[in-house]
C-alpha cells in the first residue's frame, strides 16, 4: 500500500532502483514507496523482483518490476524508457546494483575475468544508468541521480582490488557528473556504506555472526548498520531536503574511516 499520505517526502516523484529485488535496493524501494514515490524495481532476480512488486502493490499502479542487466545498454535504455512510458517522467535514478568477489585478494591473484565482470556491473552499469537517466532528465531541467559506492573509498585494505577499483570509479563518476549536469538542474550523489549484509538467503545464524563481527570492529557502538539505514541515506539525497546537495559521497560508516586505532591499541598493549 502506498503510504504517501503519511510521509510524502517523495510525493509525486518517479524513481528507478537498480538491484532493487533484495538488500539495500529492496529497502530503498520500500522506503521510497512509503514516502510517496512511484517506483520501478530493476534487477536480474526476476522471481524476487516480481514478488516484491506484487507484495507492495498488486495493481502495479505505484510499483512495478522490470528485468534489467545493468551491464547491457539495451536493457538499461529499455528500463528508463519503460519507466517514463508507464509513469510519465523520471525524477530519481538510484544506480544501486552491484556485486562483490570476496574479502581479500592479492594483486598477484587478481584475475582479469573477475575484474572485467566487477567493472561491468558495478561501474559500467552505473555509467549506463546515469547516461540514460540524464537523457530523459536534461529536457526537464531537473532530476536526481544516485549511486551506491562503498566506505572503502575512504579507507584502504578492506576489500579486493577489483571491488575497490569499481567503487572508486563511482565516486569519480559522481563528481564528474555533478559538474556536468548541474547546469541542467540535475543533482548527482552517492552513498558509501560500511559493511552491510545484503541479499535475502541468509540464515539467522549467519546474520547473527555477521552483525556481531561488524559490531565488534565498528567504531560507533550501540547499533549495527543495516540495509534500511542506507536506504534512509538515499531517501535524504533523493528528497527535496537535499535540494542543493550535489557531488557528495555520503559515507555511512559510523566514523570508521576517520579513526585509526593502531596507536591506541599499541599503547594499551604495553
Amino acid at each position: 500500500m502506498n503510504g504517501s499520505a503519511v510521509h510524502g517526502r517523495l510525493e509525486g516523484k518517479v524513481a528507478i532502483v537498480t538491484g532493487g529485488a533484495s538488500g539495500i535496493g529492496a529497502s530503498a524501494v520500500r522506503l521510497f514507496l512509503e514516502n510517496g514515490a512511484k517506483v520501478v524495481i530493476a534487477d536480474v532476480q526476476d522471481s524476487l523482483g516480481q514478488s516484491l512488486a506484487n507484495e507492495l502493490d498488486s495493481t502495479n499502479k505505484h510499483v512495478c518490476y522490470i528485468h534489467c542487466d545493468v551491464s547491457n545498454e539495451d536493457d538499461v535504455a529499455n528500463l528508463v524508457d519503460t519507466a517514463v512510458s508507464k509513469f510519465g517522467h523520471l525524477d530519481i535514478m538510484y544506480n544501486n546494483a552491484g556485486i562483490m568477489n570476496g574479502s581479500s585478494e592479492s594483486i598477484l591473484d587478481t584475475k582479469k575475468a573477475d575484474l572485467e565482470r566487477m567493472l561491468g556491473v558495478n561501474l559500467i552499469g552505473a555509467v549506463l544508468g546515469a547516461k540514460h537517466a540524464a537523457r530523459v532528465m536534461i529536457p526537464n531541467k531537473k532530476g536526481c541521480i544516485l549511486f551506491t559506492a562503498s566506505a572503502i573509498t575512504k579507507i584502504a585494505g578492506i576489500a579486493t582490488h577489483s571491488y575497490a577499483v569499481s567503487k572508486y570509479g563511482i565516486v569519480g563518476l559522481t563528481n564528474n557528473l555533478a559538474a556536468e549536469l548541474g547546469s541542467h538542474g540535475i543533482r548527482v550523489n552517492c552513498v558509501s556504506p560500511f559493511g552491510v549484509l545484503t541479499g535475502c538467503d541468509h540464515s539467522q545464524e549467519k546474520v547473527r555472526q555477521f552483525e556481531g563481527f561488524m559490531s565488534a570492529v565498528g567504531n560507533l557502538k550501540g547499533g549495527v548498520l543495516r540495509a534500511e539505514d542506507i536506504a534512509k541515506a538515499a531517501l535524504y539525497l533523493a528528497s527535496d531536503e537535499a535540494s542543493y546537495v550535489s557531488g557528495l559521497n555520503l559515507v555511512v560508516d559510523g566514523g570508521y574511516s576517520v579513526v585509526n586505532p593502531t596507536l591506541m591499541r599499541a599503547t594499551m598493549m604495553r
